[in-house]
């Protein structure tokens, strides 16, 4: 077996919750190889972003184990990038200087720097904005400049919750082609949450499918359907009532 990038073994979250304990997340088994585009969906308060944020370091499993590269995930890392809905730039700094934020704070040098920036500038098209600021660029260059200051970390799995989800329909269909051509371009592994059963079949190898708090994993469908992907094809739309009556069976 090749050793998978991401393997989340028997993981088990629990909160403290007005002295009461509550569980987020409940045996969540879930192994994905490096290159796989995967897509988490299910209701909202299942655990997606739990499980998301537990990959990225941010939180610890109270049970189980996450490994990547067979290592344990013991905090956050440039290996593993996040791009939240909210976009995260910083607002003091330019489009380019906040996609260079990560290699400039890593002490790579000035000039490695500036080539990093102008590289994913050019690569996620806000040539022309390099030295906007965030409050001067739309919803759809801010989630540009998110995704790029990730690549531009070096990370090798891409974690994304819901990063499409406050932008209106036609940036959104624009960002999820731009983002599966970078995707193959740059090898990349994305694990990404979404409440859109379409969004998903679009974008994903594999649709994991998250049943109602406790979160627990009740199926993982692998889509088949070559891309680029037809919404209004029988395939497509046979997919999207299987995976519906997958979600509706767990409410």
């Amino acid at each position: 077996m090749v050793e998978p990038i991401l393997d989340v073994r028997g993981v088990t979250k629990r909160f403290a919750f007005n002295n009461e304990t509550v569980t987020a997340l409940a045996d969540a088994n879930l192994r994905i190889e490096k290159g796989e585009f995967v897509c988490l969906i299910g209701p909202s308060g299942c655990g997606k972003s739990t499980l998301l944020r537990m990959v990225a370091g941010f939180e610890t499993a109270s049970e189980g184990e996450l490994l990547m590269w067979a290592k344990p995930v013991q905090g956050p890392g440039p290996d593993r990038g996040m791009v939240f809905q909210d976009y995260g730039l910083f607002p003091w700094l330019t489009v380019a200087k906040n996609i260079g934020f990560g290699p400039a704070a890593r002490g790579r040098p000035t000039k490695e720097v500036r080539e990093t920036e102008k590289r994913f500038v050019e690569m996620v098209g806000l040539t022309r904005f390099a030295d906007a600021f965030p409050h001067q660029l739309s919803g759809g260059m801010k989630q540009r400049v998110a995704i790029a200051r990730v690549l531009a970390n070096d990370a090798e799995v891409v974690l994304m919750d819901e990063p499409f989800g406050a932008l209106d329909a036609m940036t959104r269909e624009r960002l999820q082609a731009e983002l599966l051509e970078i995707w193959e371009r740059q090898k990349l592994t994305v694990l990404f949450v979404t409440h859109a059963i379409e969004e998903a079949i679009l974008l994903a190898d594999r649709v994991v499918v998250m049943s109602p708090g406790p979160g627990r994993i009740v199926a993982d469908e692998r889509i088949d359907i070559p891309r680029p992907r037809d919404p209004t094809s029988p395939e497509f739309n046979e997919l999207r009532r299987r995976l519906s009556g997958l979600l509706a069976g767990h409410h």
